[in-house]
């Protein structure tokens, strides 16, 4: 193989497929990426045995091939190099980079020994804009369980319906969802599948640097994330996802809009004095909303909103966290809070826009 390609376009490549590699002592060829030639560019290839990636770039193919190389050392090293060309040449498992006064060889294993990325070939369930889908991932993608006891919510939710796609992710404490209406192409097929953790936000982090459009398409168990130059092929987590919707109130017997900012700011204050037990008060009565936090060692922190309030007063103990992690997924100037009972779930909501729901559990009173 002889190949001679743009340093920004090799290092741009490289950072997308190794992101995904970690140390594997079982299986060694796992360290690496796979290098090959593929109808006149290079194409670049990882996987961790639950997910594959494929991204190709552009360069002058003098010889076809392919190989293994160690994807840390090789996407450092090419990482450093000045924005020139580089040659890349292997000969007997030894690969040769060439950029400038540069010069690296890395001893490599054989390509028949890299594991096969399945192929997808199904026709597209949809087509999304890249920002859209990117940002509809970020809102809902941090609201997933980290522990595997229940493997079903360590994932995204992914139902596909007529004209719309829903994303919906839950830990049992919070959860997040968000329709989205803007899709390019889509079927009229109705689906639901779990996407893991892990894809999304790898998907998120190639979206980031991407324009354009993603398709996406089913495969046996698989699922494949389609944004032209790069592929992102997962596995599906099996299993029923719990019927989430029947716990999203329809009406809330209190009901009140704050500005986004000053409701940050007093939270993040109160966090001040609940570093050791993420736990703060929330008082809603007659034209306010009250923040208290109290550390027995510290101090105690009470902030105030001004603001009009729907409905009966209430109050509510929250882990402050989960409140910041949703807020943080609204990008509107207000907030919409609904709220029932102190055991009932409080919904945030960007205010005049129903598309996206946040609902915290509170923390029930000693």
């Amino acid at each position: 193989m002889k190949i001679t390609c743009l340093q920004e376009n090799l290092k741009y490549s490289l950072n997308i497929a190794q992101n995904i590699i970690g140390r594997n002592l079982t299986l060694p060829i796992l360290n690496n990426i796979l290098l090959d030639t593929e109808d006149g560019r290079l194409k670049i290839s990882s996987t961790n045995l639950e997910i594959g990636i494929n991204t190709w770039t552009s360069g002058k193919i003098e010889k076809k091939g392919a190989i293994t190389c160690p994807a840390k050392v090789l996407a450092s090293f090419v990482n450093n190099l000045p924005n020139k060309k580089i040659e890349i040449e292997v000969k007997n498992n030894n690969l040769t980079l060439k950029c400038d006064n540069y010069k690296a060889s890395l001893n490599c294993l054989s390509a028949e020994d890299f594991p096969i990325i399945p192929k997808i070939d199904e026709k597209p369930l949809i087509e999304i804009k890249n920002n859209i889908l990117r940002e509809a991932l970020l809102g809902v993608v941090g609201s997933a369980s980290l522990s595997e006891s229940r493997p079903e919510i360590t994932g995204v939710l992914f139902k596909f319906e007529k004209g719309e796609l829903r994303l919906a992710a839950t830990d049992s404490f919070r959860l997040a969802e968000k329709v989205i209406f803007e899709i390019s192409k889509g079927s009229s097929e109705s689906r639901s599948l779990i996407v893991p953790q892990k894809t999304i936000q790898e998907i998120v982090r190639v979206l980031a640097e991407k324009e354009g459009e993603t398709k996406i398409c089913l495969g046996v168990g698989q699922i494949l994330f389609d944004m032209g130059d790069t592929q992102i092929i997962s596995r599906l987590i099996e299993g029923q996802y719990p019927d989430y919707q029947q716990i999203i109130p329809k009406a809330f017997s209190t009901q009140v809009v704050l500005d986004r900012g000053e409701l940050l700011s007093i939270i993040r204050a109160a966090a001040v004095f609940s570093n050791k037990t993420n736990n703060i008060k929330v008082f809603i009565n007659d034209g306010d909303f009250e923040v208290l936090s109290q550390d027995p060692d510290l101090g105690e922190n009470k902030s105030q909103i001004k603001t009009e309030v729907k409905g009966k007063k209430i109050e509510m103990n929250f882990n402050y966290r989960y409140l910041l992690d949703g807020l943080a997924n609204i990008g509107t100037k207000q907030v919409f809070i609904g709220l029932n009972s102190d055991a009932s779930p409080a919904v945030f909501k960007p205010a005049g826009d129903d598309s996206y729901v946040y609902l915290v559990m509170p923390i029930k009173s000693n």
